[in-house]
């Protein structure tokens, strides 16, 4: 938490996501003193929480706790929580049994909750994306989803940023970024490694104010460089 606090104060950071794992400092099991804390450090430290990101998989037969993360954001004060959808791979355009399944979990959640899917695995791309949030508009009266924009991972699936924002505009909470190599199978890499089109993102969303988040993933890819190197050639690389 410290050197979290440390790296955001000293690039001019107003943001965070927190990942909520048992092996991090933001979880389900933390106490409600705990709770306390770790909000007023945030929020002292001029921060806001953009999301609690979870890894509960709302199309999946799971037994990750939905309602328990929906919790931690209420009482972190965070934005919302982040979901994956983790659905089974569909072999039509039709609605699969995952997607109903999560029309389920959607309706049931308290209404004043905020679920935030991201543009991941069975629905990395803004086309499959905006059609399950079509469908949760057309089947769950008074929901509050909203969708978490990883624009590499709809890039890697061939859509343009211009397209895959004209796409999840209408649901959109905040914009990802990373950086990464079309050559190497979209691996991430080092800022002045990749070939990500930072440039036409940040044309596609001239004019907006949504949040970019940097998602830095050191923990399953130790190649990276630090984010303490990484966060002064993020800014060279959006100007």
């Amino acid at each position: 938490m410290e050197d979290v606090l440390k790296l955001a104060k000293g690039n001019d950071v107003s943001g965070l996501e927190l990942r909520a794992a048992p092996d991090e400092f933001t979880h389900t099991g933390l106490s409600a003193a705990e709770r306390r804390e770790l909000r007023s450090r945030i929020e002292d430290a001029g921060l806001e929480i953009l999301a609690v990101s979870s890894y509960v998989k709302l199309c999946a037969v799971e037994e990750q706790p939905l309602e328990a993360h929906l919790e931690l954001a209420a009482d972190l004060g965070a934005r919302g929580v982040r979901v994956f959808p983790g659905d089974d791979p569909g072999t039509t355009d039709a609605p699969t049994a995952g997607e109903f399944r999560a029309l389920d979990r959607i309706a049931t959640a308290p209404k004043e909750s905020r679920i935030l899917l991201e543009t991941h695995d069975s629905h990395s791309a803004g086309q499959k994306m905006a059609a399950l949030l079509t469908l949760i508009d057309s089947n769950v009266a008074g929901h509050n989803v909203q969708v978490i924009w990883d624009s590499a991972h709809t890039w890697s699936h061939g859509e343009t940023p211009a397209e895959a924002f004209a796409l999840l505009q209408p649901w959109l909470e905040f914009v990802q970024i990373k950086q990464s190599d079309s050559a190497q199978n979209y691996r991430p890499v080092a800022i002045e490694d990749g070939d990500f089109p930072i440039q036409d993102l940040l044309a596609a969303l001239a004019g907006t104010d949504y949040p970019l988040s940097l998602e830095w993933e050191t923990k399953w890819h130790p190649h990276l460089p630090s984010l303490a190197e990484t966060l002064p050639a993020v800014r060279a690389w959006l100007s």
